[in-house]
């Protein structure tokens, strides 16, 4: 037992410090250029450097607390039949030094600490409102060990109204970045409403595909205790694989966890036909539970996903610099050649015709070349600027004509940075390509060698025996790299 012990010591050790290396290199290297491009409203690094999150969704009788407090052995959350909660609550662990402040086991605060704290990544949600913050808060949890590298987001029911006017903000844009930052979405649905809510079909059509990875989901049919028989069970689970179908738009069905509270079920007369199914509750406890073990895979993830986009961007940035000063550069020799010309042809006009009296061919050469400059510059002042906002404008215009869109990776890529693209050059700033080349070059190398070094160092855990983690530390590909900085 001791050995099994200093083994998850040192696995833990060598988690940690990948988790520090890897928001070091999100922080140093791609952050500036997701704040510099408009890529992201918020450092990158924001959005994990807390703790690994678990989000559940579901309609408002799919047994979204019963859950949480079954999970937790602690009555954190309000259950019923009917709406209890329409606030977005984060549920984590209370620290030892802190003190509550009632003598409850729960201790409740406004949603603001969440958005205003920087020890939370929610900063992102500043931007819903006081309506919003309104609807969110946090719930600290006394002696909850299971909460002490975990935190679990609990969401309101979904409804049948898909309208921003009624909740006071826009449910699903919040739902999208509460994906974002989790580890583990749990879609939850009950035999009364299988897949019926109109907010689950947009969450499961537009929302969670943009915002998360199908390998994060799991999806729950909750209650089935409240079957009357087998064949109910089975039309309801039928109802739900048809529904998620059209949902996810999807031929092959997801699996779907049959689960149901053990507890609130014992009151009645068991029902015969459980038995041949088994309860996957504690399959369900323990996905939540090993959340933690998949925050390294996802990190690796983040840096390919958001290095791979960011790369994107420079290369679209690049070829509009390109096409710019090739632009740039015919106006500038149209007006050049055009401004020679004409102080040629007024030189040569001066000096045939004469027409201010008897001018030496000096004179005529000098006045010639006055004109000529003074047209050059009206040139550059006014028509060069009108035919490169000419240039941008068609540019704008044709936007898509900057990338590579052979791919479904890269179409998915542009999708997401031609906004923060079209921002940053409306912008008007401009960036030399050389400076563009190097940091196209360093998001590269990030993208091929560091996320596959990271991968490698990720693999490394399955092989750490007892005392192992220094010989670790000293051949990890990315932890033997010193940061120069420590990230707590």
């Amino acid at each position: 037992m001791d050995q099994d012990n200093r083994i998850n010591n040192d696995r833990e050790s060598y988690i940690d410090a990948l988790r520090k290396e890897l928001l070091y290199l999100i922080e140093r290297e791609l952050t500036p250029l997701a704040l510099k491009y408009r890529y992201s409203e918020v450092p990158l690094e924001s959005k994990i450097k807390w703790k690994p999150v678990v989000l559940l969704l579901g309609n408002y009788s799919s047994g979204k607390s019963t859950l949480i407090n079954e999970f937790l052995g602690v009555k954190v959350q309000h259950s019923g039949q009917a709406p209890t909660d329409d606030c977005f609550t984060v549920i984590t662990s209370m620290e030892d030094e802190e003190e509550l402040v009632s003598d409850h086991d729960v201790d409740e605060r406004d949603g603001k600490v969440l958005l205003y704290d920087p020890q939370y990544p929610f900063e992102i949600l500043k931007k819903y409102g006081d309506r919003f913050a309104s609807h969110f808060r946090l719930k600290k949890v006394r002696g909850a060990s299971k909460l002490k590298n975990l935190a679990i987001i609990d969401t309101p029911g979904m409804l049948d109204s898909v309208t921003e006017k009624d909740r006071g903000y826009d449910y699903q844009e919040v739902i999208g970045d509460l994906a974002q930052l989790s580890d583990l979405v749990l879609v939850l649905f009950d035999p009364h409403k299988a897949g019926t809510v109109r907010e689950s079909y947009a969450s499961l059509r537009e929302t969670l595909p943009e915002k998360t990875f199908e390998d994060r989901l799991i999806f729950v049919l909750n209650r089935i205790d409240e079957c009357g028989n087998l064949e109910d069970l089975l039309r309801v689970y039928g109802t739900l694989c048809w529904n998620l179908s059209q949902m996810t738009g999807r031929k092959d069905i997801p699996r779907i966890l049959l689960t149901y509270a053990e507890e609130a079920s014992s009151g009645g007369e068991p029902k015969p036909f459980l038995g041949y199914l088994g309860n996957k509750r504690n399959e369900l406890q323990q996905a939540i539970l090993n959340a933690p073990k998949h925050r390294l895979d996802h990190l690796a993830s983040f840096v390919e996903h958001h290095s791979s986009r960011l790369s994107t961007l420079l290369e679209a940035l690049i070829a509009y610099n390109k096409k710019r000063s090739t632009f740039s550069l015919r106006m500038s020799l149209f007006g050049l050649l055009g401004s020679l010309f004409f102080a040629a042809c007024i030189g040569l006009y001066i000096d045939l015709v004469q027409p201010f009296g008897d001018i030496s061919d000096g004179m005529a050469i000098f006045w010639g070349g006055a004109l000529g400059t003074f047209m050059y510059v009206g040139w550059n002042i006014l028509l060069y600027k009108y035919f490169m906002k000419f240039f941008h404008d068609q540019i704008m215009a044709n936007l898509d004509q900057l990338a590579n869109k052979d791919t479904q990776k890269q179409r998915d890529s542009w999708a997401k940075i031609s906004g923060p693209l079209a921002e940053f050059l409306n912008s008007d700033r401009r960036m030399t390509s050389l400076a563009l080349k190097k940091e196209y070059e360093t998001v590269n190398r990030i993208y091929a060698k560091g996320a596959q070094e990271i991968r490698l160092a990720i693999n490394q855990l399955g092989t750490i025996k007892v005392n192992q983690t220094q010989e670790l530390d000293k051949n990890s590909p990315m932890i033997s790299k010193p940061t120069g900085t420590q990230l707590d």
